[in-house]
């Protein structure tokens, strides 16, 4: 059974790798437009459109795929476009609490499951030397919400309350269990 990993992200492959699993990775190619409004089941969505679109390449395999964004209270942060929008978004999360959610899907041709996993994350206050620090490092412009916490990031950070994991993309406790529940023998001794 060929699993996939939909995402061209490097964090979701390096955590996949950890599990010990052969996978390839095809990149999803979707718009990224959602007819939700709700943060979770906008990021459900997205993830069930990256699977459904790799599935369509490769009808056999079992598929997997994430999507990740933040909300501070009901608005969306998604990628920064430059550093500007960045030092933005990162002006917006200082000294608050916002909700990172991460839809993950798992599709086989027997098994077809969707979740959602919200994790709340505070920043500390940042002084405007912090937000221009963390802007220019460019680290922030391929993520949502404009931060990496597994990097540079984890310096805004004050706490995390909820799944680490989830805040780097791929929640680890939900991809175990819809990879087992898909049939793939996660973290078992090899036969």
């Amino acid at each position: 059974m060929e699993l996939i990993l939909a995402s061209g992200s490097p964090r979701r492959r390096e955590l996949l790798s950890r599990l010990g699993l052969s996978f390839r990775v095809f990149t999803a190619h979707t718009e990224e437009v959602s007819k939700h409004q709700e943060p979770g089941e906008v990021a459900r969505d997205l993830a069930c459109q990256k699977a459904q679109a790799v599935a369509e390449l490769a009808p056999e395999a079992v598929i997997i795929a994430a999507d990740t964004v933040v909300a501070l209270d009901r608005q969306l942060l998604g990628k920064p476009h430059d550093k500007n929008e960045n030092a933005r978004f990162l002006e917006m999360l200082s000294g608050k609490t916002h909700t990172v959610h991460t839809g993950v899907a798992v599709l086989s041709p027997a098994f077809q499951k969707s979740v959602v996993q919200a994790t709340q994350v505070t920043f500390r206050t940042l002084t405007p030397a912090e937000v221009r620090w963390y802007a220019q490092s460019g680290e922030g412009l391929d993520k949502a919400g404009g931060y990496g916490i597994q990097e540079l990031g984890l310096a805004l950070v004050e706490r995390v309350e909820g799944d680490y994991s989830n805040v780097v993309g791929f929640p680890m406790p939900r991809v175990i269990d819809l990879l087992r529940r898909a049939g793939v023998p996660v973290l078992q001794e090899p036969l």
